[in-house]
């Protein structure tokens, strides 16, 4: 069973599936448009908002009521975790999973050593394995990752440029030809995180008009439009690549302020609270995904598919 993308076993052409990342919904704001749910409440109303599916951020037990597809999230910091991290996500039962792999110190023999481990493990488990594009991880530079998607072309990866993007400072510079170097990176895309950064922000909230993009004030990158064009490059990759049946999951992943993601500003009484409600922002970035896979599906034709 060929373990490198998510596939529904249909004879359909390749399609976008948006999940929730589950860790979106803690700590949020008190006037948050999330309604407290548990159990199969808490998934239909989930499948309601148009979400197909949900990534779970733990290790537990499937909860009683999980009504919606599921994947996984993970770690694998050395070549010998890889197998027992594979092996414990699809006992679960879960499509695939998004891993950080490594700290980002090692050199390359160490990091070419992880992810001949890490590929290794999905294969013999069946099991989808992305390699997450994170600070803080062997990917955390565009560099280095297209240098791991050449040796080893097999690879794919969850983009959450969200990292390259503030990280990086990827308008810094000449964007296009940045865009051109990660080519590699979008040629093996099979999972997307949605987060929006500015060049100094890991994460800020959109304008409810998809088509109205907010600019810096020193008149610099509209971070909007870019993010777009990220996503749309990416799903075009993968669409380039996919054989029938084969599912590209967009899981927007927006963290509290609790663990320095989401922005904090004074209200009216002084009180810090945070800019935005991380599930209505949640559900624009769900169409924004829908959006920008319409447009890649429409730039990609009638290609036929193929396999870097």
């Amino acid at each position: 069973m060929r373990s490198r993308l998510v596939n529904d076993g249909t004879r359909e052409p390749p399609k976008l599936r948006v999940f929730l990342n589950l860790d979106t919904l803690k700590d949020l704001r008190a006037d948050s448009k999330w309604p407290t749910l548990d159990g199969d409440p808490f998934y239909e109303q989930l499948a309601r908002d148009g979400f197909e599916g949900v990534q779970f951020t733990s290790d537990d037990a499937v909860p009683a009521g999980a009504t919606l597809q599921f994947c996984g999230l993970d770690r694998i910091n050395t070549p010998q975790d890889a197998y027992t991290v594979a092996q414990k996500h699809a006992a679960r039962g879960d499509r695939c999973i998004t891993v950080h792999a490594g700290w980002g110190i090692e050199d390359d023999d160490a990091a070419f050593r992880l992810i001949e481990a890490i590929l290794a493990a999905g294969a013999q488990n069946s099991l989808p394995i992305f390699v997450e594009t994170h600070r803080a991880t062997i990917t955390q530079d565009i560099w280095r990752t297209v240098r791991i998607a050449r040796k080893f072309p097999e690879i794919r990866f969850n983009g959450d440029f969200s990292h390259y993007y503030c990280g990086q400072e990827l308008v810094y510079g000449d964007w296009a030809a940045k865009l051109d170097f990660m080519e590699p990176i979008f040629e093996r895309i099979g999972f997307l995180h949605g987060r929006i950064a500015s060049p100094g922000c890991m994460q800020v909230p959109i304008d409810a008009d998809l088509s109205r993009s907010p600019r810096q004030a020193h008149g610099s990158a509209d971070y909007l439009e870019h993010f777009k064009e990220l996503w749309t490059r990416a799903m075009t990759g993968f669409l380039r690549n996919a054989d029938e049946g084969d599912v590209l999951i967009f899981a927007p992943e927006l963290l509290s302020a609790a663990i320095y993601y989401a922005r904090m500003f004074p209200d009216g009484s002084g009180v810090l609270r945070e800019e935005s409600d991380r599930y209505e922002q949640a559900m624009l970035l769900k169409d924004l995904a829908r959006l920008c896979f319409d447009r890649a599906a429409g730039s990609n034709g009638s290609s036929e598919p193929r396999r870097p």
